[in-house]
């Protein structure tokens, strides 16, 4: 019976030093990654539409939208909690659960590569879950918090155990070159938030890609323009021939130009081919359009980079494998097609940024 008493005491102290409180810390007190504006009054928000107008119903939801920032910290805690307040969940349409209005945690290994460690997807405002448990005990971990693609935020808490350290690093990230774009910009399709092309380039990179990604809606508009011009930026990345028609391109192209390098001289406009949308294999409707959009945005770009000092055109741009098995719908790519879109730009991005001293 002693014996039995002794070994109930032991499993309660074992108990007792594994249950452990956690404390959370508002995660936009850390260092936010991939924000195009800095000081937006809502730090979630990509754009602060207080200052600039002009959008759309379906625009201004979509620059409150999270995609693409990611927040920088370390931390010795076994375990990473994160709990949201939600103000609205968006439709990422072929995007998962989890890119949709989940958390997408990198951590930095020990060759200093940034690597997938785990991810949460509550889609419940207070709703604390964790994004990874049981990591080295007592070591610091340099970590990388991705937020939602398509899902507007009140507000984030990161937790940890309350014995344990979480603070925020210096930027991992050089420079900041903004990226503006359509659906595949935005990461319509991906798995998980941190599973963009601009992402994906950044972690390869190490230079800081900002992301403004609005599906649908990357039209060579002028008030997207004028802010975009406004931003502090070293360069620009445009996605900007997936979503207007050869009309819009003619007409908008120089505009969007003009009104950027108006407040921007110096600083190097780089446009990106869209890819190949699989749905064009078959249907001779979608092909069609598709060729006409090529066509203009082809015209246009020749005339342009000759018009206009540091604008360039890459036509390198690709998602597709020789199997053509990338897609998730017949227009987005999957993961692995995102993947291969900015591998396939990434060596003459890098030649024109190094240009400008951005390597």
């Amino acid at each position: 019976m002693k014996r039995v008493f002794l070994l109930l005491a032991l499993l309660a102290l074992c108990g007792a030093s594994y249950a452990r409180d956690f404390r959370y810390v508002d995660a936009a007190s850390l260092t936010l990654v991939g924000k195009l504006f800095p000081d937006t009054p809502n730090p979630w928000h990509r754009i602060d539409t207080q200052v600039y107008g002009g959008f759309t119903e379906s625009e201004f939801h979509q620059v409150h939208q999270s995609a693409g920032i990611a927040v920088a910290f370390r931390t010795d805690s076994e375990s990473i909690l994160v709990r949201p307040q939600f103000l609205k969940i968006g439709n990422g349409g072929s995007t998962s659960h989890i890119g949709r209005m989940g958390f997408d945690l990198y951590i930095k290994d020990r060759n200093g590569q940034w690597r997938w460690a785990g991810e949460n997807a509550s889609g419940k405002s207070g709703e604390a879950k964790g994004v990874i448990h049981k990591m080295e005990e007592g070591k610091m971990h340099e970590c990388l918090l991705y937020m939602p693609l398509f899902s507007e935020l009140e507000s984030v808490e990161i937790g940890v155990f309350s014995d344990c350290v979480i603070e925020p690093i210096d930027n991992p990230f050089r420079f900041r070159i903004a990226v503006f774009g359509s659906s595949y910009t935005h990461g319509y399709g991906c798995s998980r938030p941190g599973r963009t092309w601009s992402a994906d380039l950044a972690r390869w990179t190490g230079l800081q890609m900002l992301s403004l990604g609005c599906s649908g809606n990357s039209k060579l508009q002028d008030y997207f323009a004028r802010a975009l011009a406004d931003a502090p930026v070293d360069a620009y990345l445009f996605d900007s021939f997936s979503n207007p028609t050869p009309e819009i391109i003619e007409e908008r192209l120089f505009p969007f130009i003009e009104t950027i390098q108006a407040k921007n001289p110096g600083k190097p406009l780089i446009f990106l081919k869209t890819i190949y949308r699989e749905w064009r294999a078959f249907n001779t409707d979608v092909d069609e359009k598709e060729a006409a959009k090529e066509k203009m945005a082809e015209k246009m770009m020749k005339k342009a980079v000759k018009k206009y000092k540091d604008v360039y055109y890459v036509t390198t741009t690709s998602a597709a494998d020789p199997l053509h098995e990338t897609t998730v719908d017949g227009t987005h790519p999957g993961d692995h097609g995102y993947a291969l879109w900015a591998e396939s730009v990434r060596e003459p991005v890098l030649e024109i940024l190094a240009k400008y001293g951005i390597q």
